[in-house]
């Protein structure tokens, strides 16, 4: 399995990217938040998500390491192939997400290309308790437009602990009361102590 994937992204086209690793192009399949994020020619770094099926193969990637869990998680989800977990990831970024389904929010997570209620509702009860809790009550927004410097940066905090093995609601949980202020390495040894 490929676990991650960096190089020059050369070309952009639909919701896919092209990065050259050492002459060979990889497209990956990428949400619209990281899509609008890839610039031409810059080196980049996706984990991926290898999907294999009879008729195809398919790489998918986040710029996160906590969007690719919430994307594994997503797609564990009777009905949720990789193209509509994609589409919900791009709604908004990873933790917007994560916090919909934790806030129960079907709304929001309705709202992505080929996720009707129903589907939005399963994934809802599915997830909700994999996800850890919000990070804040209330409905969720779809953002839209170039993301720029609408976006929040991921959590590197969050993606460490997950390296560490850590689950998404295990790492969120440890993360709760711990000042975001901090260095990543102060918020992660703090984590880790509780």
């Amino acid at each position: 399995m490929i676990a991650h994937i960096e190089g020059r992204i050369d070309e952009k086209f639909g919701n896919s990217v092209v990065i050259d690793v050492n002459g060979v192009g990889y497209e990956v399949m990428v949400s619209a938040f990281d899509y609008d994020d890839a610039r031409l020619g810059e080196t980049k770094k996706f984990f991926t998500y290898h999907a294999v099926r009879e008729q195809s193969e398919e790489l998918y990637g986040f710029s996160s390491l906590t969007a690719k869990r919430l994307f594994e998680l997503l797609i564990s989800v009777q009905g949720i192939g990789p193209k509509a977990g994609i589409a919900i990831l791009s709604l908004s970024d990873a933790e917007e997400v994560r916090n919909a389904i934790a806030n129960a929010d079907v709304a929001f997570i309705s709202k992505a290309s080929g996720v009707g209620k129903k589907s939005a509702e399963r994934v809802i009860v599915d997830l909700r308790d994999k996800v850890g809790a919000p990070s804040r009550y209330g409905a969720s927004e779809v953002k839209t437009g170039v993301v720029g410097g609408a976006s929040k940066e991921p959590d590197e905090a969050l993606d460490a602990l997950m390296a560490l093995g850590f689950s998404l609601k295990e790492a969120t949980a440890a993360l709760e009361d711990v000042d975001t202020s901090l260095s990543t390495e102060e918020r992660v040894k703090k984590a880790l102590q509780k």
